[in-house]
């Protein structure tokens, strides 16, 4: 329906904020601006960026990347002719829209695109490697400074 739904952080990492970067409260509502909605077909990826503006007057860089993602079985088990089928999995008929989102003081759209872009690969294909484990070792890659080399 044309209902609208609201967003919710599902994971965050780090868990907690650091001391010189609070977590931007209310990013959910940055992620989406077209708003939660289902769609009952898969859309394709997209990737922008938002810039917010703390009470310090810093800006915060929120590179948002957007997928859709199935949902099965929204309403639990499905009945047919009045027994419960189990263990089969009907075929998708809604998606749902989920988002990665980077949050920086440093403004490297493509570097922060080429890093979502890795995180939505291993999460996507269900690699052997734990998300927890590859957003660690992007949060200590050292970036250089504006202007000097790569």
């Amino acid at each position: 329906g044309p209902t609208e739904g609201l967003g919710k952080i599902i994971q965050r990492f780090p868990q907690k904020d650091w001391e010189d970067t609070p977590f931007p409260q209310g990013i959910e509502l940055f992620c989406q601006p077209g708003g939660w909605q289902l769609s009952k077909e898969r859309k394709q990826p997209t990737f922008f960026v938002v810039v917010l503006t703390d009470i310090d007057s810093e800006r915060h860089y929120c590179s948002c990347l957007t997928f859709y993602e199935a949902e099965i079985n929204l309403q639990g088990t499905k009945e047919i002719e009045g027994e419960e089928e189990s263990g089969l999995i009907p075929p998708a008929e809604v998606f749902a829209p989920k988002s990665l989102v980077l949050v920086s003081r440093l403004d490297y759209p493509e570097i922060f695109r080429a890093c979502l872009g890795l995180i939505y690969t291993v999460y996507v294909d269900s690699l052997n490697v734990s998300l927890e484990t590859l957003i660690a070792n992007l949060c200590s890659c050292l970036v250089p400074a504006s202007g000097g080399s790569q």
